[in-house]
């Protein structure tokens, strides 16, 4: 029986295994698309795709990839690509929102709103128009006008409510029926409970818009009141007027 001398061949396979089992860290492209991945960038389709390509390049010839992992991969390099692409919908959306948002906004400069505040600036040469929100039937709520120095100027007894939204009328006159000069008011609503304290209620008064804040981070505008009224969100508006 002739005798073959195996130690070559197995030699030979062994050298080819060896070639095509390299590590990682060992290639360059798989290093290039790793840093895509642990550095300061996401793992992208152009990373995953070098690196797919890369593993198919230096399996193991003598244990292969099957075609199961094969395909499971290249059904996430096609999850990868639709999640890209969504991505950049929703961004293109969110674009288009803040830019229809900001023009919305824009509108409303120089026209009156009515929103939650207990500090409004009035033209008392007129009348202006509050509510209070009346948060349970009650037989008592009043509202006290204060000017800029803390002086009570009116106070209006609006008697019996129930609950809900109550509107209440200042002629700009103080109770000594004349008239206040214009300026800065803060108006105080109360009422009493079945103990005879008195319970704060808030109070909706009528501003100016005079200019817009758009957020630099996303978040929602500010519309900012003339006569040093603060600023408030496009969502906290009532009612829009002329």
């Amino acid at each position: 029986m002739a005798i073959v001398d195996t130690t070559s061949t197995n030699t030979a396979v062994q050298d080819l295994f060896n070639s095509k089992v390299k590590t990682a860290t060992d290639n360059s492209s798989v290093g290039d698309a790793s840093k895509a991945a642990t550095g300061n960038q996401s793992l992208g389709k152009d990373a995953f795709l070098q690196l797919l390509v890369t593993q198919l390049k230096n399996q193991n010839p003598l244990s292969p990839q099957d075609n199961g992992a094969f395909v499971a991969q290249l059904a996430q390099f096609s999850s990868l690509e639709g999640i890209n692409t969504l991505n950049d919908s929703v961004n293109a959306i969110s674009s288009n929102f803040s830019s229809s948002q900001a023009l919305q906004a824009s509108s409303l400069v120089g026209r009156s709103i009515i929103t939650q505040t207990d500090k409004a600036m009035v033209d008392t040469s007129k009348s202006m128009t509050g509510s209070v929100a009346v948060t349970a039937a009650t037989g008592n709520v009043s509202v006290k006008i204060t000017d800029k120095d803390g002086n009570v100027v009116r106070t209006i007894d609006m008697g019996a409510q129930s609950a809900g939204d109550a509107s209440f009328i200042w002629d700009g006159k103080n109770d000594k029926g004349e008239v206040a000069p214009a300026g800065t008011y803060t108006f105080a609503a109360t009422t009493k409970n079945d103990k005879g304290d008195s319970v704060a209620l808030a109070t909706s008064l009528p501003a100016t818009v005079t200019s817009v804040t758009l957020s630099k981070t996303g978040g929602e505008m500010l519309l900012n009141l003339a006569g040093g009224m603060g600023s408030v969100k496009l969502s906290q508006i009532q009612t829009i007027g002329t």
